[in-house]
């Protein structure tokens, strides 16, 4: 019984170690949807949100952190 126990407890420690789905997994449509969720959120317009909407949809992480954070 606590052998048992004890790989359950390993399997559950496990799985939330790993996470659900791998960042690189995002599809180009699903990322252009939360980008668009976020220029939304920051009521952004014109070239505020096309600069937001371009750094967001980059590859580049140093890139969607604004500065001063």
């Amino acid at each position: 019984m606590p052998i048992r126990f004890g790989a359950a407890l390993g399997l559950m420690v496990l799985a939330m170690l790993v996470p659900a789905t791998p960042l690189s997994a995002l599809t180009a449509a699903e990322k252009m949807e939360t980008c668009k969720f976020g220029a939304d959120h920051q009521k952004l317009t014109g070239a505020a949100r096309k600069k937001f909407l371009s750094r967001c949809m980059s590859d580049d992480a140093s890139a969607k952190t604004p500065k001063g954070q």
